[in-house]
């Protein structure tokens, strides 16, 4: 029983699978770091640019305390996405019976054994 199943990427479902070996696939991560990496640099050219080729001051201001805007905006994000996961997370009466049912074996086979409980 699982709340959120998370997707897996099938090779076979991917539109150019014929083009792709499976170690070309990038993870999640990959991606996440691929796209990270972009803007850094890109915010780094802009940024940190020589003086001559700054952009203006107001562009300038708002782009020094860009990655901390970016860094509370992602926490936020990430806060509430696992808020609503656990808000949402579904209970699993199957399992949950299944594993009171093992729980008991176990300790019927442990008192056979001779283990007080």
């Amino acid at each position: 029983c699982s709340s959120h199943g998370s997707p897996t990427l099938s090779l076979s479902s991917h539109p150019f699978s014929h083009l792709v070996s499976p170690q070309a696939v990038m993870t999640k991560l990959g991606q996440w770091l691929c796209g990270l990496a972009l803007l850094g640099s890109a915010w780094a050219a802009l940024a940190l640019a020589p003086p001559g080729l700054q952009p203006p001051a107001p562009l300038r201001q708002a782009l020094l305390p860009l990655p901390v805007y970016l860094l509370v905006a992602f926490g936020c994000y990430s806060l509430a996405t696992v808020g609503y996961r656990v808000a949402t997370f579904n209970d699993c009466e199957e399992a949950a019976a299944e594993l009171q049912e093992h729980i008991r074996a176990a300790r019927a086979d442990l008192r056979r054994r001779g283990l007080r409980l």
